[in-house]
């Protein structure tokens, strides 16, 4: 019989695991051609989550959870979660059931037909304004400086093969992106559609610096044309400060008593080149900082607590 896992990172979602939990147990309670298990790491909740948890795990020995020592950020935890799993093929979605479980069939139904990796891509979604449009951006400009295919309005959540999974946890990286691991590898990617619901429960912990990291992630992971087109830039710049330089001179020269450049120009070119230095140190900065991160090689995350771990799913000690 063919193992899947599931695997859903969580913290402070005392509001929608247990709703969560009910929908994945039916879902695959629909499918008793499949064993599975539900792998779910929670990232130091402050509320009730792991008291939670821990009556579902007394419940269903199929649950399996993971107790961070601290809140290691949803990046770390939940790639160091997802790859305790130990299926056939792993399912990963969040715990704020904005990832439909019920898409589960048709994830699996592609994995059957020799898919490696299906994700669910959002046709639409129920966010407006202000958030739509910075996401819009953010996978313009990955797509636009990425060095491999990228895809879009897709989060990760879907469905990963063993081999892949496999392949994953061989990356010598501290935080692998499972999304942008794929294009990397090469794997062609089955996509099941389907509409994002809002968060009907519970606060998000993503915040605007969150998300603003992510996307600094996703960029220096994913390309070095930054690098490129600082130099670009700066020898462009170079030739244009020559030439207006120049072109001063010259008008200096020629009209020496009745031309005065006066202080603006020189101000605003001041300020334009400490503006441009400051944001391309940034840019070298990122980049640093991520090789200064591989270098520490520190662990994903410290556990405090595992459960059912040693259980089998009928409850009895694992071989």
């Amino acid at each position: 019989m063919k193992k899947v896992s599931l695997f859903t990172p969580c913290f402070n979602e005392e509001g929608n695991i247990l709703e969560l939990y009910e929908a994945v147990r039916k879902v695959m309670d629909s499918m008793p051609q499949y064993e599975f298990e539900y792998v779910l790491i929670d990232n130091d909740s402050q509320d009730k989550t792991v008291s939670i948890l821990r009556e579902i795990c007394e419940k269903d020995p199929r649950v399996k959870v993971i107790v961070n020592q601290k809140n290691f950020g949803p990046g770390r935890s939940g790639c160091y979660g997802f790859l305790q799993t130990t299926g056939d093929v792993s399912i990963c979605f969040a715990a704020d059931l904005q990832d439909p479980p019920e898409l589960i069939p048709e994830f699996l139904e592609k994995w059957e037909q020799g898919a490696k990796v299906v994700w669910g891509r959002k046709a639409g979604d129920e966010e407006h304004g202000l958030i739509k449009l910075c996401r819009k951006a953010y996978y313009s400009i990955i797509k636009l400086f990425s060095d491999e295919e990228q895809y879009t309005n897709v989060s990760g959540f879907g469905l990963y093969d063993r081999e892949v999974m496999d392949m994953i946890a061989e990356v010598d990286d501290p935080i692998p992106n499972f999304r942008h691991l794929i294009a990397d590898f090469g794997y062609s990617v089955e996509f099941v559609d389907y509409v994002k619901p809002n968060r009907k429960k519970g606060k998000s912990s993503y915040n605007f610096w969150r998300y603003y990291n992510t996307a600094m992630d996703s960029l220096v992971g994913t390309s070095t044309q930054p690098l490129r087109l600082i130099t670009l830039f700066g020898f462009i710049l170079a030739i244009i400060c020559f030439i207006i330089g120049l072109v001063y001179l010259i008008l200096k020269l020629i009209f020496w008593n009745s031309f005065s450049a006066g202080l603006a120009p020189l101000l605003i070119g001041i300020f334009f080149l400490g503006a441009v230095q400051i944001f391309f140190i940034g840019i070298l900065g990122e980049y640093l900082g991520s090789v200064l991160t591989r270098l520490k090689r520190r662990p994903m995350v410290v556990e405090k607590e595992r459960i059912n771990f040693e259980k089998s799913n009928t409850g009895e000690k694992e071989s």
